[in-house]
């Protein structure tokens, strides 16, 4: 049913300077622009999803809940669209799991770039049933092509990081409703905290739990941080470095093989980290 993590949404105040940053951070040009219905959005196509920057784009019903979402929520992540070969299947399938998705409705872009245009349909599931995250699922007519990547830049997602505070509903919507693998459910008292991690299209999504926090248990979940793979994390750093992020010292990382480290700031307030693998 669901293939993978088509794109996920980043909100920002304002599309140029957010894809300026992101143009730096990813090491990448934004391979679509786009302006309509009151958002303006910059699309970077990584090999096995994208990340979408949406903003506020002059006046109407859009850019006055983008502004209202950053005014009360802040600039973020806030969406996940995931992708499905087949979307009446997909639709029928989630409605049977109670996930109360909305009618299937048809969807068109421009690319400001070089005039190429691009199409898909697409629902939305229902908030109540997605703790709280905004839940689309795509089937677009085309995948954008991925665009080679000078080493050192970022080639892919390596994982996806929401915060819950309901880890049995987690494995509800994401395992059994949802249809992702669950790889791992796994406590380590000495970080205080549950890690549950699903799979899907090429990419892990870690969903955590911090233990011991006094959160009621039907509070929503929400998309937290991303961590981008490199082929080259030595060349990742100096061309941060030398664009003026906030970088940590590189570290060995928890997956056996691997070696991170931390952008501290500069990333429109996504908590973000840098991987490679020693096996890549």
């Amino acid at each position: 049913m669901i293939t993978g993590l088509d794109h996920f949404v980043l909100v920002c105040p304002e599309i140029s300077s957010a894809t300026a940053v992101y143009e730096q951070l990813l090491g990448r040009s934004a391979d679509w622009r786009a302006s309509a219905d009151g958002a303006a959005t910059a699309i970077f196509q990584l090999e096995n999803t994208s990340l979408e920057l949406m903003a506020p784009d002059g006046e109407g019903t859009v850019a006055d809940r983008l502004r209202e979402i950053i005014s009360d929520e802040g600039p973020g992540l806030k969406s996940l669209a995931f992708g499905t070969g087949d979307i009446s299947a997909a639709h029928h399938k989630l409605t049977r799991r109670g996930l109360m998705p909305g009618e299937i409705a048809d969807g068109s872009s421009t690319n400001a770039i070089n005039g190429e245009t691009r199409k898909w349909t697409r629902f939305r599931c229902a908030d109540a049933q997605t703790a709280g995250v905004k839940t689309f699922i795509i089937s677009p007519e085309q995948a954008l092509p991925v665009a080679d990547a000078p080493s050192g830049c970022v080639t892919s997602l390596d994982h996806i990081v929401i915060n819950t505070p309901n880890p049995d509903r987690a494995l509800g919507l994401y395992g059994a409703r949802l249809g992702l693998d669950l790889a791992l459910d796994r406590t380590r008292e000495e970080w205080k905290t549950r890690f549950l991690f699903f799979r899907t299209g090429g990419l892990t999504f870690e969903v955590i739990n911090r233990l011991g926090e006094d959160v009621d248990p039907a509070a929503p979940d929400s998309i937290w941080g991303l961590t981008w793979t490199v082929d080259d994390l030595s060349a990742a750093h100096a061309r941060l470095t030398e664009a003026g992020f906030n970088v940590s010292e590189q570290r060995t990382g928890r997956k056996p093989g691997s070696a991170v480290f931390t952008i501290r700031d500069g990333t429109l307030g996504v908590p973000t980290l840098f991987i490679a693998h020693s096996s890549r």
